[in-house]
């Protein structure tokens, strides 16, 4: 009865995608009104979540490389487990996925300790290698009288109508556990990230520590290929954490900011998806997730690209005027009349020296005008001398 009531659901998710363009007080009456739209939202909204936390773990550690290492890794033991059963069992497929992607990932450790070559260069070897052969045994399968029943090539690009109930409870009690952990080793997690001969001191075993930071990233990227798939999982680890990471410089802040941005990305992603036809959820949940890292990297106060330009042209303008502020003292010190036209000649032909920058110094109340005539305030004349004196110094 459960598996007849999940197709009618997906059936009628279907039906909803062909009918026309919802808007959103429409969506959000079927979030709660429709089995299959509910659960396809709040199995991407978790699965965001994790993944960004964790998430955060691989960008400050400079293993972004990993998750896309990891997924592709997962290819292979997804098709030998079907292999093996002969059934297309989600979870079974999925435990083939996460012990050929623990295998990967053991790989890449051995190959970087044992070898001269770097993370970078292993990560790319085992991807390659290990999708690679996920590929060879998934055109096997394709040729095997069964091939129709396989359903395996939604794990390359994900599939969300897929999700059952099961599977959203599968990705909270992970989440739950995820959470726990990172909460119980917080502080060994954080002196690995940023000094790991330090956490070595301090007697912490970091190798334990790694591969259980390590196993839990796998362990969500498993997860989430039903949903998003094995080319795109990658960008729903890195993508949250790189847009929190431009938000603050606080590991506890990151960590919620990429849990909140990952969330908001399935959330947003799964509506656009079911309110608009043709669109694959997957996709579009990265393309979402996207935004928020372009939104940040323009935006974000302290990184953003326009907070970094607006910072640079204060800076140059308080340049300028400080530069002609000393300029104006020097020409106070060196002449006795600044009224002469010959000193008058000298600041108009001052390089920094422009209208607007001695309004700006008339504003400050550093200069006196009347007329064409200029004169240095009594305060204006102290900060000139110790801009000037600033100057000799350097």
């Amino acid at each position: 009865m459960t598996k007849q009531k999940n197709i009618c659901e997906k059936g009628k998710y279907s039906s909803l995608r062909r009918n026309d363009k919802m808007d959103l007080k429409e969506y959000i009456e079927l979030v709660f009104s429709d089995y299959t739209l509910r659960t396809i939202t709040l199995g991407t909204a978790i699965l965001g979540a994790v993944t960004g936390m964790l998430g955060s773990f691989a960008v400050l550690r400079k293993q972004s490389l990993l998750g896309d290492a990891i997924s592709h890794a997962a290819l292979p033991g997804i098709a030998i487990a079907f292999l093996i059963t002969g059934a297309k069992d989600s979870n079974t497929l999925l435990l083939g996925a996460l012990i050929s992607g623990l295998i990967g990932t053991f790989w890449i450790r051995g190959i970087i300790s044992k070898t001269h070559l770097k993370s970078d260069t292993a990560l790319g070897l085992i991807l390659s290698l290990f999708f690679g052969f996920g590929m060879l045994l998934l055109t096997y399968i394709q040729k095997q009288p069964n091939a129709n029943q396989a359903g395996l090539d939604k794990y390359l690009f994900g599939q969300a109508a897929t999700l059952v109930e099961s599977d959203v409870w599968l990705m909270a009690i992970v989440t739950g556990i995820c959470l726990f952990v990172l909460l119980l080793f917080w502080k060994e997690f954080k002196l690995l990230l940023f000094d790991e001969d330090y956490t070595k001191t301090l007697g912490f075993n970091t190798k334990f520590i790694d591969i259980l930071i390590t196993s839990f990233i796998v362990l969500a990227i498993v997860l989430g290929l039903q949903t998003v798939g094995v080319v795109l999982m990658s960008a729903m680890l890195l993508a949250p954490a790189a847009a929190a990471r431009q938000w603050t410089n606080s590991l506890s802040v990151m960590v919620a900011l990429a849990a909140i941005f990952g969330a908001f990305s399935g959330v947003v992603g799964t509506a656009i998806s079911a309110s608009q036809n043709n669109l694959s959820t997957g996709p579009v949940i990265v393309l979402v997730a996207s935004v928020f890292v372009i939104f940040s990297f323009i935006f974000s106060p302290s990184r953003g690209l326009l907070f970094k330009q607006i910072r640079f042209i204060k800076n140059r303008r308080d340049l300028q005027l400080h530069k002609t502020l000393a300029f104006m003292h020097q020409i106070a010190e060196n002449h006795e009349d600044i009224s002469h036209p010959h000193a008058i000649r000298i600041l108009n032909n001052f390089h920094g020296y422009t209208k607007g920058t001695l309004q700006k110094l008339v504003d400050k109340n550093y200069v006196i005008l009347q007329g064409n005539m200029w004169s240095l305030t009594q305060e204006g004349f102290k900060t000139a001398s110790n801009l000037y004196n600033q100057t000799d110094n350097e």
